[in-house]
């Protein structure tokens, strides 16, 4: 029955039991393993996205589990279907007090948006959050600084739709409204204030690197990335192909390549993506041999620019101290985890604005 092999190998160690016992376990662990991975498949499988020429790196890898597992808060999107009005309707402004933005609406859809602003920002507070705990007759006062905030991100919003759709409508049409970046919460996760510097035993360049915190993504890299290039304007260099002893006025600096690694670092992580989702593995340097989702980022990019600048920071003389920054009493600010939350597209490309056509433009929503 057995092999002649084994045969004579038990003759010669008939007290050896755990040669042939470790044989049967791997045999029958290996066995039972392919079992599992037939029945319930590859837990590590992975699937990737080819961004460029094969065998050159140019490919974003994924788990398949994570592919397949949606973001959690799309299940807490809103859809309700606006109503078409017909021109006879009376309008927001006609009715209620102080409506600066949104009084062109009718008062259906009006209040329509309004209950949908409150289940994404407030849905605990409900409407005293922005209006306070008085009757309607006090609505339309500025009495809390929320709802004078909320009417400013309402611009903003529109303003991204309008203005910025290369960006929110890259590939297809997505959009973006209060949920995009608040998720149920009346402080959206992932917002940002200037730290720097973080090694108070040093100045100048060494005081903002070399110190893990959440801006430089738990790296030694520098932490003032965010403030440089998403709120001063400052221009995004890392080297170029000259040969050069002295470095020339305007030409890159190690700092600022330091400082760029910390940003596309923030980046990579805020998409789940890596580098080649933008650029050429061969040639990081050159913006002629990057894909098109580079353009789509240098859109962000420029957009986050004025989110925080025209819209974000004017209200630091709004917010109570407690909604300021630690260091330094400033504004909070976005960047792209603000709305991305590690995904590609927030909300894995939903398309949250069509059933908010008023939050689509600044100017009258146009109801299809």
């Amino acid at each position: 029955m057995l092999p002649k092999w084994f045969n004579v190998w038990n003759q010669e160690n008939p007290t050896n039991v755990f040669g042939p016992g470790m044989l049967v376990g791997a045999v029958g662990g290996a066995v039972f393993l392919g079992i599992l991975i037939i029945t319930w498949g590859q837990p590590y499988a992975t699937d990737s996205l080819q961004t460029g020429p094969r065998g050159t790196g140019m490919s974003v890898t994924e788990f398949s589990s994570d592919l397949a597992t949606p973001d959690p808060d799309i299940a807490s999107l809103m859809e309700d279907e606006p109503y078409i009005p017909d021109g006879s309707e009376p309008l927001a402004k006609d009715i209620y007090q102080n409506v600066q933005v949104l009084g062109d609406l009718t008062e259906d859809n009006f209040n329509r948006l309004m209950a949908a602003m409150t289940n994404w920002v407030a849905p605990d507070q409900g409407c005293a959050y922005c209006h306070g705990e008085g009757d309607l007759e006090t609505y339309g006062e500025d009495a809390l600084y929320t709802k004078v905030v909320s009417r400013r991100m309402i611009q903003m919003t529109q303003n991204i739709n309008e203005n910025w759709d290369g960006h929110v409508n890259a590939n297809k049409q997505v959009g973006v409204t209060c949920m995009t970046c608040h998720r149920g919460q009346n402080v959206p996760s992932e917002i940002w204030f200037k730290i720097t510097p973080v090694n108070e035993a040093t100045a100048g360049w060494p005081s903002v690197q070399n110190r893990a915190t959440s801006l430089s993504q738990f790296t030694s890299l520098p932490s003032d990335a965010l403030e440089a290039y998403l709120l001063n304007y400052e221009q995004i260099n890392v080297h170029d192909l000259e040969s050069r002893v002295e470095n020339q006025p305007g030409d890159p600096l190690i700092q600022q390549t330091e400082r760029t690694y910390s940003l596309m670092n923030y980046f990579s992580n805020s998409l789940g993506k890596n580098c080649v989702l933008c650029h050429n593995s061969r040639a990081f340097y050159d913006p002629e041999q990057v894909t098109p989702q580079w353009g789509t980022a240098s859109l962000g990019i420029s957009m986050v620019q004025e989110m925080n600048n025209d819209y974000l920071v004017p209200l630091a003389d709004v917010y109570p101290e407690n909604r300021l920054g630690p260091v330094h009493g400033d504004a909070p600010k976005a960047a792209c985890k603000t709305c991305h939350k590690g995904y590609q597209q927030p909300l894995q490309g939903s398309n949250v604005i069509q059933y908010w056509p008023e939050l689509a433009t600044t100017g009258a929503p146009v109801y299809e």
